[in-house]
Order: C-alpha cells, then structure tokens, then sequence
C-alpha cells in the first residue's frame, strides 16, 4: 500500500523500550517530502545521510515536538536547507522543553509530586539528557492550520489536528484512499503515552480522547502509524484506546481512595520496576489521569507542605 501511495518509510532504531520510529519520505513536484525525522545522534544522521544521498529535501513535516521525531529536524534542515512546518503549538513547546530555565525547574515540579529527593534530581537529568539530541533546533517556516491540505506522494492530505500525546500534534488524511498517518495518535500494539509534562494544557488526557473522537468520525481505514506495522481500521483501534483509559481512569480512583501523592499514586498503577526514563514517562501518565478526575470534579488535590496530594471526592 506505501508504494502505491508513493511513500518510503524509513524505519529509525530508538534506544530505548520503545526501540524505533517511522519516519516517511515522498517524492515532490519541487523536491522530496520528509516527515519526521528522528534523534540527533551519530546513527540518524547517519541513516539519513544514506537515505537522502543527492536527493533533493525540499520539506521537512514534524507531527509533534518529542524528541524522537523532532530531534534532528534542525540537523536535518542545515544539512539539506528544507522548510520545516509544524503546529505552533509544538513549535514553542520544542522550543521551550529543553530550555535551561524550565529543566532547572523540574526537580521542584518532581519533589513536588512526592518524588523521593535523589530520584527527582535523576528524573529532572534525564530530561536534561535529551539537549544535545534536539539541538540546533529548526526554524518553522511555517505553521500548520487545521484543515490545511499537503501533498505526499500521490495523493493530497488534510491536515487533522489530535492534541493528547502533545499540545499540538497533527496527523495526515487522504479521503480519496482512506488512509490516516495516524503519528502516535493511534499505535497498533501499544497505547501511546499521555503524560502532563508541568507545562502546557493541564488536561492533557481530556484533549486526547476528543481526539479520539475526531478519528473515529474520519473513519479512516488503511492507518500508517509512527510506531508499529501499519494495519486497518483507525476508528476500531480508537474504540479500543478509550476503553484502555477508562480502564486506567478508574484504577486511578482507586489508588486515591485515600490520600496519595502522584508518585505514590504511579506506584499503585506501574507495579513492575521502572528505569528513571520510564518512571518519567509512568509519573507523567499518572499525573494526566489525575488531572482529569480533578478536571471532572471526581478527585480533589491539596497542598501539603508543598507536595500535591490527591484523593477521591
């Protein structure tokens, strides 16, 4: 199906638990459509490298701000001189996520979650860890509108906004051929992570499932994902996914019947050991599902001595 659409994939190995993303490339009137494009380490630059030889880059589309597929847009940029598009949305939050005044502030957002001190300062430098694989950033030539419409490969694509795995993410529609690249909106195997990060909208997760509902109306078919095989049926797989978080949403409820910090919280839902790169992404998970009992009116939250404490209204 790719080749009929007149897309390549580009498969890029991540090292972490979740070992790689999809990066896509298509064949332009003015040149060659990039989306995503990976970390900024030895090995992308160098798969990229072999990837693009003397062809011309004319366009760079990054779905959403997360490292894996916005760190080497700025690289990636210099090296071929592409326009880079994005929402502004995720264009600020790259910008901002690995500033030097907002990682200096993550201990006290983590100790504020409860983190025991010597984890908060391992979690807040994991973070910290990501600058040089996002760094330069890219200059957004332009941001994406709702609605818009981009040409890849053979076909036009509208530009559907999903905000939930980040404030500003987008994926790409074709109705004529029902195809969806769905970025990490919908994965097949996996649930994508829907974390509150201490910054950006508080209710992430409530966004998300809105989302949700805007794929399932698509309902697109043949689904292009950024982790994972592509596979069919966008609106099923959204199905599922809701139900995966009302699941969690009420496992969230029951971690706080009575009082618990986030991290305590985390460590009722993750029963498994966690590395400090998990245990970022498990406490900002955590965090999205109990902001959104507190949103719903369902939970309340208090200041303690200056760590939030949660528990079921």
């Amino acid at each position: 199906m790719l080749e009929e659409l007149g897309i390549e994939a580009i498969r890029i190995e991540l090292p972490f638990r979740l070992n790689h993303v999809n990066c896509f490339m298509a064949e332009g009137v003015t040149g060659w459509t990039v989306i995503d494009a990976g970390l900024n380490n030895d090995y992308t630059r160098a798969l990229w490298d072999r990837e693009i030889g003397r062809r011309k880059v004319a366009d760079l589309l990054i779905t959403h701000y997360h490292p894996d597929h916005f760190g080497y847009a700025g690289g990636l940029q210099k090296k071929t001189g592409a326009k880079v598009s994005m929402t502004k949305t995720d264009a600020d939050s790259g910008l901002s996520s690995w500033h030097a005044a907002f990682l200096e502030a993550m201990p006290a957002h983590y100790r504020a979650s409860g983190v025991p001190e010597g984890m908060a300062e391992q979690m807040a430098d994991n973070t910290a860890d990501f600058q040089p694989l996002v760094n330069p950033m890219p200059h957004v030539g332009h941001f994406f509108e709702e609605g818009e419409k981009v040409v890849l490969g053979r076909y036009e694509y509208e530009v559907i906004f999903t905000p939930g795995h980040s404030d500003g993410m987008v994926c790409f529609y074709n109705a004529e051929k029902n195809v969806l690249f769905s970025a990490d909106h919908i994965l097949p195997k996996i649930t994508p992570n829907i974390s509150y990060w201490f910054h950006g909208n508080e209710n992430p997760l409530a966004s998300y499932l809105e989302s949700l509902k805007k794929i399932r109306r698509l309902g697109a078919d043949f689904t292009i994902p950024s982790h994972g095989k592509p596979f069919y049926g966008a609106a099923g797989r959204a199905e599922e996914l809701k139900a995966h978080h009302d699941e969690r949403l009420a496992a969230a409820a029951e971690a706080i019947q009575k009082p618990a910090t986030v991290y305590e919280a985390c460590g009722r839902l993750f029963k498994r050991t966690l590395t400090v790169h998990e245990m970022r992404f498990a406490l900002g998970e955590t965090l999205a599902h109990l902001e959104f009992l507190r949103h719903a009116g369902e939970c309340r939250r208090e200041n303690q001595a200056g760590i939030w404490v949660y528990q079921i209204e």
